[in-house]
């Protein structure tokens, strides 16, 4: 999937994967997981842990984080 399939995708899911979310940030997976398991989020944006362990960002973290990036 093309960066552009995959964020047409996430506007239609309220949940983001790492993966997903690191496609959209043009980053590698585990860049967003080191900073997570260091600080408990990303740049201020703190995903919700799913019972099988899996990361799940919110939707608009891309957004988010290009908000905290202008300020």
């Amino acid at each position: 999937m093309t960066p552009n399939q995959l964020a047409a995708l996430a506007a239609h899911r309220s949940l983001l994967s790492t993966e997903e979310l690191a496609s959209q940030l043009m980053l590698r997976p585990q860049s967003i997981r080191k900073r997570y398991c260091q600080t408990g989020s990303y740049f201020t944006v703190r995903p919700v842990k799913m019972p099988n362990g899996r990361l799940m960002w919110p939707g608009d973290s891309a957004e988010q984080l290009a908000a905290e990036a202008a300020k």
